[in-house]
């Protein structure tokens, strides 16, 4: 996260309008002083989330949900905390301004950038509705039973054949083509002038988490057109492939809240399936679906995935790839089987949503859809061959990471594939239980275990403290700030501390200012937890940090006993203080005469 100063965050605060950003995504009735409304966070039916005229923050008497702005974003809409940020930067009309020298402020002004992509994305939806050039792309559309309201709803554009015209346009608004080349809208020309990026194309926005425009995909409509069938916008610093889902700006709350989603390839294929109200649809962006979007989506607890890829053998060879990431980090994976020729956006103009949903209650899960593909072209009556696939598919599943789903698969493909569970099982290869995730930079990274274990704690006080109290009794009876030992960790512990409420998140960072400890913040927040729990973890990490400081001050004591320079009296009370007891917990009056009882 950019770390921001001191005064834009104070504006940001001040600007922010709380009913107004939550009447956005929850229905807020006025009562009294206040607004009302069914709590978002858990089911209920008669109201008890409030906000209280002129406050900041929300609270909800029913499960205990309380946060600002910036809280609601991450926890309703799954942002992450920077998007958050720059969420209600843009709603509000706040320039943010970054503090120079972090290495993400360096590059283009990413404000600068989104203008420019917004700019571009009205101009080509106006040259598609309202020029000759354009009606010819309006005409397939509609051959492809795309309606105006779909295009006005998607703003679908249109990037003409004519050189260099988006360029003149954009220039006229001011933009630099310094600006338009960071966004990916022109590109250096042969002559060494400059030309458009998209030419001739019917072209369809990308979104990013905040549903800003960040890049597009044009894709053609003529046979004549140079090029691939879907050309994307080239990696910029709003648009990373590897990263960014389409179609996710408008299934993110439907998928956290429903914890699936449906994957598919083409990006009219998503468009088409969340126009119908599959609004759990996403797909890649012309490049191999990647374990970065699978986390994405893991990031929003999706539990179960559906592939509806096309019916063709590259369709169904994709299927198998990325239904082996999603298995492999305990997604359940459910292969949806479209007829020969189809894909889902032409099924579900020829038969409907009903039938598509159909088509989903009947795929077929995971393994019975690889145990089927794999086979297909194999003589399974051939013991070589069946064995040759055993092996194979054993050492797919053996690669997974869930223990527990690793030994049910092995079962079930030892059942498939009609063979005593023990031929499979009983395999001398390990079923792992520990994983490490691979990481192209994994050594040159610094691990300090300080830092985690403090930011641990933090994350319990920050994200926790304000629906569970209890856990700022437990901290304030057992740390001071002497006991922290990251300088970014003590000074947002002893915001906390001082505070006689628990600070909102902008509240904060404000407090913050301009220092390392605002990305600090945004890493912390980024983590999920299991608030259920909090109690508990936060007494573990107590004891964590206390037994870390009681070890560090007995070595500090070895070494002065060892070094030869005391006194025997001062050796004596050294001694004494080597040998103090391990330090415990304390849990409070109420819970030690309970414990002693």
């Amino acid at each position: 996260m950019t770390i921001y100063s001191k005064e834009s965050l104070e504006n940001l605060r001040q600007r922010i309008d709380l009913v107004d950003v939550l009447g956005g995504y929850i229905d807020l009735k006025r009562s009294g002083a206040a607004y009302k409304a069914l709590c978002p966070f858990h089911d209920e039916k008669s109201p008890s989330f409030m906000i209280q005229k002129g406050d900041t923050h929300y609270h909800c008497f029913g499960c205990g949900a309380h946060g600002d702005a910036i809280s609601f974003l991450m926890n309703h809409q799954r942002l992450n905390f920077g998007d958050a940020v720059e969420l209600l930067a843009q709603r509000f009309q706040v320039p943010l301004e970054k503090i120079e020298g972090g290495p993400e402020n360096k590059g283009p002004n990413k404000k600068l950038l989104q203008d420019a992509l917004e700019q571009a994305c009205l101009f080509y939806h106006t040259l598609l509705l309202n020029t000759p050039e354009g009606h010819e792309a309006l005409h397939y559309l509609y051959s492809r039973g795309i309606d105006l309201n779909f295009i006005q709803h998607f703003k679908l554009g249109f990037a003409p054949h004519a050189p260099g015209v988006l360029r003149k346009y954009l220039n006229s608004k001011s933009f630099s083509n310094e600006i338009l080349v960071e966004a990916g809208l022109i590109a250096p020309g042969k002559q060494g002038d400059w030309r458009d990026f998209f030419s001739d194309r019917i072209m369809v926005p990308i979104h990013g988490p905040t549903g800003a425009v960040i890049a597009f995909s044009g894709r053609k409509f003529k046979e004549e057109t140079f090029g691939g069938k879907y050309v994307n916008t080239a990696e910029t610093v709003l648009f990373k492939k590897s990263k960014v889902l389409f179609g996710l700006n408008y299934s993110r709350r439907r998928i956290a809240k429903e914890k699936k989603a449906i994957i598919v390839e083409g990006q009219l294929d998503a468009l088409r399936l969340i126009y119908e109200g599959f609004n759990i649809t996403v797909a890649g962006q012309g490049t191999a679906f990647s374990e970065g979007h699978v986390r994405e989506l893991v990031n929003l607890g999706v539990a179960q995935v559906y592939l509806a890829l096309d019916s063709d053998n590259a369709g169904q060879e994709a299927a198998i790839k990325i239904g082996n990431l999603f298995q492999k980090v305990g997604v359940e994976v459910i292969a949806v089987k479209l007829p020969p020729g189809e894909d889902p956006d032409s099924y579900l103009r020829q038969y409907g949503p009903d039938a598509f949903l159909n088509l989903l209650e009947k795929g077929k899960d995971y393994l019975t859809f690889l145990v089927d593909k794999r086979s297909s072209h194999m003589d399974l009556k051939s013991p070589a061959a069946k064995d040759q696939l055993i092996k194979e598919l054993s050492n797919q599943i053996r690669s997974w990471e869930s223990t527990l789903m690793v030994h049910e698969s092995l079962k079930k493909l030892a059942d498939l594939l009609h063979v005593p569970e023990q031929m499979v099982m009983n395999d001398h290869r390990p079923i792992p239980n520990i994983y490490f995730k691979s990481n192209a930079s994994a050594g040159h990274t610094q691990v300090d275990p300080d830092r985690i274990l403090e930011s641990d704690l933090l994350r319990w006080m920050i994200m926790a403290s304000k629906t569970h109290p209890r856990v700022m009794e437990l901290v304030k009876a057992n740390l001071r700030d002497s006991d922290l030992l990251v300088e970014d960790c003590k000074t947002i512990f002893s915001l906390y501390m001082q505070s006689e409420t628990p600070l909102q998140l902008i509240d904060l960072l404000i407090a913050l200012g301009e220092k390392e400890g605002q990305r600090v913040v945004a890493e912390i927040c980024d983590r999920k937890i299991n608030k259920d729990r909090a109690e508990q973890h936060v007494i573990e990490t107590i004891q964590k940090i206390l037994e870390r400081n009681w070890m560090q001050k007995r070595e500090q004591v070895r070494i002065q006993i060892q070094s030869g320079r005391c006194s025997e009296e001062e050796v004596l009370e050294l001694t004494k203080a080597f040998k103090e007891p391990k330090p415990a917990v304390k849990l409070g009056a109420a819970d030690e005469a309970s414990s002693i009882l």
